[in-house]
């Protein structure tokens, strides 16, 4: 049985960006970028050298991503000698900032973008609907009711209970069940780009 749109809507999604993604950093040798620069640093790398340095969440905000999403490109833009950070106005608050070595890749992030760009209106061009609309819709809708809890309505109360070796059945393991849940309280995995 194959599946439906619907099935493996998750993995389905995944695979879509690792073809996304996989081919554009085929081309970063091409382009003189150094090895290890993965496409979710460029908007990164852009926003930054168009705003000046940021704290991790506005830098979040204006890319569009989770504040754990960002902090963890950081850190990895941050072990590549990219992006550097700095204490803010409290102990919670990082602001990053480029280093040298980032600004001297933008020419190539530049032209990469603009192909990019290119490539992606004509990739939308052969669809029968939108990607970039696609997209945006549904990220809309999982503001206005996010999955976790669309998969809670799904399931019967037995269902949305964990239950593991040596468990009773009476929730999951960490104690709380899916109904208890704050609307929006799942966890997102989205990265830049």
């Amino acid at each position: 049985m194959s599946p439906t749109s619907t099935d493996l809507l998750g993995t389905r999604l995944r695979h879509l960006l690792e073809l996304l993604d996989g081919d554009l950093a085929s081309l970063y040798p091409a382009l003189g970028l150094p090895d290890g620069f993965r496409p979710r640093f460029t908007p990164v790398v852009r926003t930054l050298a168009a705003s000046g340095a940021l704290p991790i969440r506005d830098l979040a905000v204006r890319l569009g991503v989770t504040h754990s999403a960002a902090s963890q490109t950081v850190a990895r833009m941050t072990a590549q000698g990219l992006v550097e950070l700095a204490p803010g106005a409290d102990a919670r608050q990082r602001i990053v900032r480029l280093t040298p070595a980032a600004r001297e890749l933008l020419p190539a992030l530049d032209t990469e973008w603009d192909a990019a760009r290119a490539a992606a209106h004509a990739l939308e061009a052969e669809l029968p609907y939108p990607l970039g609309r696609l997209v945006d819709e549904a990220l809309a809708a999982l503001r206005r009711r996010p999955m976790r809890e669309r998969i809670a309505a799904e399931l019967s109360p037995d269902q949305g209970r964990a239950r593991g070796p040596g468990r009773t059945g009476d929730g999951p393991a960490d104690g709380t069940r899916l109904a208890d849940s704050p609307p929006g309280g799942h966890r997102g995995t989205g990265e830049p780009r």
